[in-house]
């Protein structure tokens, strides 16, 4: 079954993917409709979301970042198809970094490095930085369930020399990979909600108290990493600009959770600066009226 449901999409995958940009935000354009206008996906949890973490924002305000969102995901959508096929030219002039040197130097010094992201603008092209430096890439993900989905997933990153990886394989992984004297970047999306009772840790993020994933920080204390967060920029469509801003070279040096802190405080200042680029279909908050004693 399967295999019967990869043939009968790949086909339309593909013929998507080799569209010129014109004619794919066109196509945008009409999944913006049927997603946003007719089906209303998710719209609710959006909003919701919004009204949550933006009080003093008026109802107006609020449909119009909606609006916003949902044509920047049904972007996200055909630009995430379009990576089957896409130059490796054209990506490198679609998706730019502004301080790539920051990353050299760290690689100068020996420095492998956890690279942590929000579901925020646009995370799909960040593989291409593989073009850039020396560094072994990997990146945590979530398997798919229809294994020639999978399949293909990894082989569209293979073409930049990044290898995924799952959460259970992470560690074994980048302990391995130290201990051959390999210089890593490991990239961790590191906001997402993870299961509460597994929780350790719990802190504001846009004002709500919630539990976070520490996992990045955790692997960084264990196999003395560097941890780097990246945010990125909509110039325009299409284009994109990431920067890239070290939070620590010695993580060991930081109190428990004090880095997952920090990376939490930047995707803020992310969120507030252009709120309609960060995935709000995500119930970030569900966890909200399940804290423990000691954080309320």
């Amino acid at each position: 079954m399967q295999f019967f449901v990869y043939c009968l999409i790949y086909p339309l995958i593909w013929l998507v993917s080799i569209l010129p940009f014109r004619i794919l935000y066109a196509v945008s354009d009409v999944l913006y409709f049927f997603i946003y206008v007719v089906f209303g996906y998710r719209k609710k949890v959006v909003q919701n979301n919004l009204r949550l973490v933006f009080p003093g924002k008026s109802e107006k305000e609020i449909s119009t970042i909606t609006s916003k969102f949902y044509h920047h995901l049904c972007d996200m959508i055909v630009e995430s198809l379009k990576s089957l096929t896409i130059s490796e030219n054209e990506l490198k002039e679609r998706y730019k970094f502004t301080n790539i040197e920051l990353i050299w130097d760290l690689e100068k010094k020996g420095k492998s490095i956890i690279l942590m992201c929000a579901h925020y603008g646009s995370w799909e092209w960040i593989f291409i930085l593989q073009r850039y430096v020396n560094h072994k890439g990997y990146a945590v993900y979530k398997r798919l369930a229809n294994k020639y989905f999978d399949r293909l997933v990894r082989k569209i990153r293979a073409k930049y020399d990044t290898q995924l990886i799952t959460t259970k394989e992470t560690f074994e992984i980048l302990k391995q990979s130290k201990e051959l004297g390999e210089l890593s970047i490991s990239g961790f999306v590191s906001d997402q909600s993870p299961k509460f009772w597994k929780a350790l840790h719990w802190n504001t993020f846009m004002g709500i108290t919630v539990p976070m994933h520490t996992g990045a920080e955790y692997l960084a204390k264990e196999l003395d990493m560097a941890v780097v967060f990246f945010s990125v920029k909509r110039l325009k469509r299409g284009y994109y600009e990431t920067t890239f801003e070290t939070l620590t070279e010695k993580p060991r040096d930081f109190k428990d959770y004090q880095i997952t802190d920090m990376f939490f405080k930047k995707v803020e200042q992310q969120i507030k600066e252009a709120p309609e680029y960060y995935l709000w279909t995500h119930k970030r908050w569900k966890h909200r009226d399940k804290v423990p004693e000691e954080y309320q």
